[in-house]
Order: structure tokens, then C-alpha cells, then sequence
């Protein structure tokens, strides 16, 4: 990677043609943002997607500035191949639509314009301005009550707002995230000192960090996974008001945590985020049902967790799928099984019957903070049953049982509970289904494809007719 000698080379340089600028308070945007100019910096449009190129091209030639902004131009110059290129520009979502067939216009909270290019969607953003309450706002509040709206808490529940580039840099969340690269004339701009952060190794929020959270307490998510994925340590006033305002996160819709969840725990740093998460007091938020034994690192709850993110890192790194319902079955498997003896305990039902309700009930529980698409929610189910049904070794039912779907999902599972419970009956349960599978698969299959024996009905005895 090529990230520290550029990111050292690129901080010089700002030092020495704008020592002035580079003084600024941390945390703050600058008067002027630095100019880097193509010569100065590595990015290159060979290391642009082509069709953001094409959307940069395009608001550019119809009259519009336009920058890739953000996440994109801080991977660019850390020697990272961006998942995403995102737009910024001057123009309204109705002018970008205006430009573009392929447009469609989207949210409501941030009004986006989404070009779509078959799988590949570039989003637009038009700068943001100050909100309503902003004592640097240069429109009326008036003129913005109807497209600014802030909860009681500071939460933004609106807000298309739209300014100028300054502006937007000042909105943007970390100092490392408002860099703009100009198409105009190949440029990177730092409104915030965010390269001089990145030599130094630092994630810092722009602004009042409490103020700043609670106008959006998905930032303190974002804040982990920045500084775990990029290598870089929380500065210490962007860290201190998070355990106080993790309770923030009760008001996030279950929609948008689900989608933060997947940032989180399937991109190779799911054991370093799970680790962040719960020190910082916000993994109990996503989890609630967790919450009162992730305190305690030797629970069985704790390794579960911790296990089975080390192992989605290890097949994230081998380059393997990772489902995500896997993930949560694993998470909320000590509650759901808690919650079936109970269950058992209190109605006799059998095992099987008690395990459907408890996994109803524990879904019910957990949705209310993260929402699970039913197309996760239905294979958790399987692979929690499965945990019964794979404890019936007779080699009839053994045989069959490999054929189910989530056959292998859930012996996986059991094997992942052999490991976290040190158990030696699940390890030699998890032996026997290993052994079976090795067995001869045409022996396997002949056996699967009988009919399984009907029992003999018994005969009704007969009626004594003669009187």
C-alpha cells in the first residue's frame, strides 16, 4: 500500500505552500480549502470508474460543478480500490435528472439522485447547506422550515438543504471524508486538514462531536468502522461523547441498522467492530437481547459473538461468502435457546414445538432494533431446528438430513457450538455428520432415494356381529 509515503509527501506539501491554513483548530473547516494540484497528487482518472467519469463529464459540460467527494478520494489516495464513487455538485436533483435518462430520485430525509448504469449506480449529491437552526445560515429559517426538521433530541429528521461547496464541507462527518477532486481541472480539495489527519492517524468529526452525533447517531457507527478499516485511532474529543449518546441509536429505524450491520461485520474487520462496538457501549443497541451478559467476556454470548466474527474475517479473507443470516443465528442462539426451555419447562411442549416459538419470540424482540429481511430471518429458523433434528443419528434419517438446504449451514453451526462450549457430546456429534459425509455419495444417494417405510396400519378388531 502505498499510503503512508504519500499521505507524508501530500502533508509537506500543504505545511509548506499553506502554513497558514494548516494552523486552523483541529476539528474546524478551513477559511480557504488546499489546493493539491494534479502534480502534486497521485490520483489518476485511469483509477476512476468509468462511469463516474461519465457523470462528472456530463454535469461538467452542462454547466455544473462536480467533484468526487468523500469516502472515494480518501481511498484513492490510501492506495484503495473505492467500492463506491460518489458525485457532488451544484445542481438540484431536478437539473441532475434532467441531464440523465437513466436518473431516478430517491429519499426523502436527503433527497439523492441515483444515475444507473445496469448493477453500477453512482450517487449524486447536491452540496448541502445550513440547516435552519445553523446561526451561519445565509437564508432565512423561514425560507427552510419546510425542507429542515430536527427531532427533540437534534436528530435531523429532514434535510434538503442546499448551499455551496464551503457549505457542504462544513456538513460532511469526518475531516478525512471532505476532500473533493474536481473534474474541472483534476485538483484535491481539503476543506478540513484531512490529509494532515491521515499522516497522523487520526478520525475526527467535524464540528461539536455531541452536536454532530445527535443530529445523526448512525455517525458513531460509522465512526468505528472508519477507524478499524482505515488503520486509525479515534481522537479523543470525536470518542468521549459516545457512550453517553449510544442510547441515540434506539431512534434509528431497524430499516438503516440492518444496512449498517452489514458495513460492519462483513468487510474483513467484523472481530475488531464487534470488539469497538461493545467497549464503546453501542453493540448492546443493535443487540439489546445481548445486552446484559456482553460485559462479561468469558459468557458464553461473548465468544459466540467473537468467534464466529473472527471466522467471517478468515472466509471474507479466503475470499468465501458469508451469509448473514448465519451471523444472526449464531448472535441470538443463547436467547432463542434460553427462551425454548423455558418454554419447555413451562408447558411441556416438546423440544421441537418450543424451539419455533422461541425463535418467533426472539425475532419478534430483535427486529425492533435491527430489521431482518425474511429472506435471513426463514434460514436462521432452519439452521436453529437443525440443532434438534441433528441430534438423530439412526442412518436413515442421518442420510436423509443431508439433502436438507441448510444442511450444511447448520452443521457448521454445531460445530461452531462444539468449539465455543468446549463440549465433548456436540464434538462427537459434529464427528459423526463429518464422518457421514465422507462416505461413499452414491451409497449416500441410493439410501436418500428410497421411500421411507410407511408404518402398518393396524386393523380395527372386528366386530363380533353374531348376538
Amino acid at each position: 500500500m502505498r499510503s503512508t509515503a504519500i499521505i507524508k509527501q501530500l502533508a509537506t506539501f500543504a505545511k509548506k505552500v499553506f502554513p497558514g491554513k494548516t494552523a486552523v483548530k483541529p476539528g474546524k473547516t478551513l477559511p480557504q480549502p488546499i489546493k493539491i494540484p494534479r502534480s502534486e497528487h497521485p490520483i489518476s482518472r485511469q483509477d476512476i470508474s468509468e462511469n463516474a467519469l461519465k457523470v462528472l463529464y456530463r454535469l461538467n459540460k452542462g454547466g455544473f460543478d462536480a467533484y468526487l467527494v468523500g469516502g472515494c478520494v480518501r481511498d484513492l489516495l490510501l492506495g484503495v480500490t473505492p467500492k463506491d464513487f460518489d458525485v457532488a455538485t451544484n445542481a438540484s436533483p431536478e437539473q441532475i435528472k434532467s441531464l440523465f435518462r437513466n436518473c431516478r430520485l430517491i429519499g426523502r430525509r436527503f433527497r439523492l439522485a441515483h444515475i444507473v448504469y445496469g448493477r453500477d449506480v453512482i450517487e449524486v449529491a447536491t452540496f448541502r447547506g445550513h440547516h435552519a437552526d445553523d446561526s451561519n445560515a445565509k437564508h432565512g429559517a423561514d425560507e427552510k422550515k419546510h425542507i429542515s426538521k430536527q427531532d427533540d433530541e437534534g436528530m435531523l429528521l429532514r434535510d434538503n438543504v442546499y448551499g455551496t461547496i464551503d457549505e457542504d464541507a462544513q456538513r460532511r462527518d469526518f475531516t478525512v471524508n471532505a476532500l473533493y477532486y474536481s473534474i474541472a481541472d483534476f485538483a484535491i480539495y481539503d476543506f478540513a486538514n484531512g490529509i494532515a489527519d491521515l499522516e497522523q492517524g487520526l478520525l475526527r468529526l467535524i464540528g461539536d462531536p455531541e452536536q454532530r452525533y445527535r443530529e445523526d447517531p448512525v455517525r458513531m457507527l460509522r465512526a468505528v468502522r472508519f477507524a478499524t478499516k482505515l488503520g486509525l485511532r479515534l481522537e479523543k474529543e470525536t470518542e468521549a461523547p459516545i457512550r453517553g449518546l449510544a442510547n441515540l441509536l434506539d431512534n434509528i429505524p431497524p430499516a438503516r441498522l440492518f444496512e449498517e450491520f452489514l458495513k460492519l461485520f462483513l468487510n474483513q474487520k467484523a472481530q475488531a467492530n464487534f470488539e469497538r462496538l461493545t467497549e464503546l457501549n453501542l453493540f448492546q443497541y443493535l443487540f439489546p437481547v445481548l445486552k446484559s451478559v456482553l460485559k462479561q467476556h468469558d459468557s458464553l454470548e461473548y465468544r459466540m459473538a467473537s468467534q464466529v466474527f473472527a471466522d467471517t474475517d478468515k472466509r471474507l479473507g479466503q475470499e468465501k461468502g458469508v451469509n448473514p443470516a448465519y451471523l444472526f443465528a449464531a448472535l441470538l442462539w443463547y436467547p432463542m435457546s434460553a427462551r425454548s426451555e423455558e418454554i419447555v419447562q413451562e408447558s411441556g411442549l416438546p423440544p421441537y414445538d418450543a424451539m419455533q416459538i422461541a425463535a418467533a419470540d426472539t425475532l419478534t424482540r430483535q427486529v425492533r432494533s435491527i430489521a431482518i429481511p425474511k429472506r435471513f430471518s426463514i434460514p436462521m429458523r432452519d439452521i436453529w431446528l437443525l440443532q434438534l433434528r441433528l441430534q438423530q443419528t439412526s442412518p436413515r434419517r442421518a442420510i436423509r438430513l443431508l439433502t436438507h438446504p441448510k444442511f450444511r449451514a447448520g452443521y457448521d453451526f454445531l460445530l461452531l457450538r462444539a468449539r465455543v462450549e468446549n463440549d465433548k457430546t456436540l464434538e462427537e456429534l459434529g464427528a459423526f455428520w463429518t464422518n457421514l459425509q465422507k462416505q461413499n455419495p452414491s451409497e449416500v444417494a441410493n439410501v436418500a432415494a428410497k421411500p421411507a417405510r410407511r408404518p402398518r396400519r393396524r386393523r380395527a378388531p372386528r366386530k363380533n356381529t353374531n348376538g
